[in-house]
């Protein structure tokens, strides 16, 4: 890399970065050419379409995990329980966290109790502890303040998603003060997904998904907007 965030392995954060899909089209495509750098092994145990959401959701749940600062032991939450937050709970749990996962969806809560949550809930629910590091998955700015008021004294409270709606003003004195901190998740670094797809095979992390075939794209999207996915939509091309 040439710039700065490049140099420092932080080619999440380069001004120039491009994105397949997103700047440049070939999302949905069969084949593609990658720089070696940028192409990873997949790790053993996977077929190709249970690996597909580790290269998604997977990894930016996992760099989402790492900002958070959450330490073995502690208390997390988890905002939304879609695609990254299915395979966040599992790494969290190997690291003897108890999760703490909040959902409006009744199939998702059953799911995160599935997957070893300790307790789950609304937005606007209070867990029965307090909580030393949270996640912000659901693309919801109102749910910033209800996700302060629940961390403890110098928790972190990490957003995930690419877009969020506008964040309400807030009480400083009640939700930020004695050095609690919000940060935002942009993207993933290649050292990201180096190490999410090692503790995949080392932990046997299992991806729940849902295959549908790429003419259902839309329907997906509408399924996505209603919760009513469990763990992650994979879309196939037909060979």
């Amino acid at each position: 890399g040439k710039c700065d965030f490049c140099r420092r392995g932080l080619e999440n954060l380069c001004e120039n970065a491009r994105f397949t899909g997103y700047h440049v089209d070939g999302g949905y495509a069969q084949y593609m050419v990658v720089p070696e750098a940028f192409a990873y092994r997949l790790p053993q145990g996977f077929s190709d379409v249970e690996a597909t959401p580790l290269l998604c959701g997977g990894v930016i749940g996992y760099r989402a995990l790492k900002l958070s600062e959450v330490r073995p032991g502690e208390r997390l939450g988890l905002y939304g329980f879609g695609s990254s937050a299915h395979m966040v709970i599992q790494i969290a749990r190997r690291w003897g966290c108890e999760v703490y996962v909040f959902t409006r969806s009744e199939e998702h809560r059953r799911h995160a109790l599935e997957l070893g949550a300790a307790w789950v809930g609304g937005a606007k629910d209070t867990p029965p502890h307090k909580l030393d590091s949270s996640i912000i998955f659901a693309p919801a700015g109102w749910i910033v303040p209800e996700a302060l008021r629940v961390l403890r004294k110098g928790g972190m409270l990490a957003l995930a998603g690419i877009h969020m709606t506008p964040i309400p003003e807030m009480d400083y004195d009640a939700l930020l003060y004695h050095e609690r901190t919000v940060r935002s998740v942009a993207n993933s670094t290649r050292q990201d997904v180096v190490e999410l797809l090692r503790l995949a095979e080392t932990m046997q992390i299992r991806t729940d998904v849902q295959v549908f075939p790429l003419q259902e794209a839309n329907h997906v999207l509408q399924l996505l907007k209603r919760a009513q996915i469990r763990g992650t939509a994979v879309l196939e091309i037909p060979q």
